[in-house]
């Protein structure tokens, strides 16, 4: 039975989610990649605010109790020229230290990210006859990394399987101007995702 590993690049999802006008129910992520293979361990990465509020430690515990094995970094405000205050947290660097330290427990990992930055570690783990896949949302998806991976997996052609209807996105429910604790940037059409 095929093995598989799940690697979630959460700001990133939900950067897709919000694109696509609808959100993910991340227990039915796992049972859709799950497929007929059995579900080594499935990381998530996010970046949250310190200290964290009630609010972000349930959506922390909550994704603990689904089986996720959840790694935060903090955000680092930071001010630029002009006086816009930007919030930045990057987690490849655990993402691809997960990816390459567990690779003897899984034979498939799938990596829902489009960022380009993945291209050359999904190109060691095919070299190292590990099969990758990669989703996320089209617009959203680096040709590199597209290219790289087994194969791609539009979230936006699965949506009746990862879908969960009736919730809205924290952002839909505070205002537009406001970001949630789990986004690490904005994303614009000049990023290389």
């Amino acid at each position: 039975m095929e093995r598989i590993a799940l690697f979630i690049d959460g700001a990133n999802v939900y950067a897709a989610a919000k694109r696509l006008g609808w959100n993910f129910d991340h227990r039915k992520i796992l049972e859709h990649f799950r497929g007929g293979g059995t579900l080594h361990n499935a990381f998530y990465y996010t970046a949250v605010p310190m200290p964290m509020d009630d609010k972000q430690k349930r959506f922390i515990d909550a994704l603990t109790y689904m089986g996720y094995t959840v790694r935060t970094r903090p955000l680092r405000e930071s001010t630029d020229e002009h006086g816009d205050t930007h919030r930045r947290a990057s987690l490849d660097i655990e993402i691809v230290t997960d990816l390459l330290t567990t690779e003897d427990r899984y034979d498939t990992a799938v990596l829902l990210t489009g960022d380009g930055d993945f291209e050359r570690p999904v190109e060691v783990l095919r070299a190292r006859g590990k099969r990758v896949i990669v989703a996320s949302i089209p617009e959203m998806t680096s040709y590199e990394l597209r290219n790289a991976a087994d194969e791609y997996v539009d979230l936006g052609a699965i949506r009746e399987q990862v879908e969960r209807p009736g919730y809205r996105l924290p952002s839909e429910q505070r205002g537009a101007d406001s970001r949630p604790f789990y986004v690490t940037a904005p994303l614009t059409d000049s990023d290389e995702r």
